[in-house]
């Protein structure tokens, strides 16, 4: 048993010695429309992961306030009408969101932003009873809507760094990559969310 183990290792080390990988003949050269089209997908992944992490981040949140106005719509004496009024903007949100060419229109956000805004104020008020203590699972679904919309700054600040890389990589490599043709000679830079001075 003893000499089993080190005759397996040497085995496994001559056959992984004996796999030859020529990686000569995949080198690329880094100024061609090839290399420009794997950089700009590698780009363009990161500012699509960073708008999705920002949408779900919102989406969640927007479920959190419907469950909290369904939450308090049980509570004895609520306000039935309001609560279904807010519940109403609520789900509107998501159709009333921008997306990433409708938010060069900056105020398409601000109005979302004030939509949202104008739910989650009246949301934390009625979430917070005049006497005694909330529910404790509006209380903790109240938390996660706060800690998310506390968080959307910082979305945006990661989508902006991801949108100026893809737009700086466009600028510079307009050359390259026009020689692929196609969606490549139509590129646009990306809207960003910090306001131009």
């Amino acid at each position: 048993m003893k000499l089993f183990l080190p005759m397996a290792l040497l085995v496994l080390l001559s056959n992984l010695n004996s796999c030859k990988t020529d990686r000569s003949n995949k080198v690329i050269d880094p100024v061609s429309p090839a290399a420009a089209k794997a950089q700009l997908d590698v780009l363009r992944d990161s500012v699509d992961s960073r708008w999705s992490k920002m949408t779900a981040s919102d989406d969640a949140k927007i479920k959190a306030t419907g469950q909290v106005l369904r939450a308090l719509e049980s509570q004895p004496g609520a306000d039935k009408a309001q609560l279904k009024a807010l519940a109403r903007a609520n789900d509107q949100l998501k159709a009333r969101r921008y997306d990433q060419q409708s938010m060069s229109v900056s105020a398409q956000i601000d109005a979302y932003d004030t939509a949202q805004d104008s739910v989650l104020r009246a949301v934390y008020n009625l979430a917070q009873p005049a006497a005694g203590q909330p529910d404790a699972t509006v209380q903790q679904l109240t938390n996660d809507i706060q800690t998310a919309d506390g968080q959307v700054v910082g979305y945006r600040v990661n989508y902006d760094r991801a949108a100026k890389q893809f737009n700086n990589y466009i600028q510079l490599h307009q050359d390259a990559l026009h020689k692929l043709g196609g969606k490549y000679t139509q590129l646009q830079p990306l809207p960003l969310f910090e306001l131009k001075e």
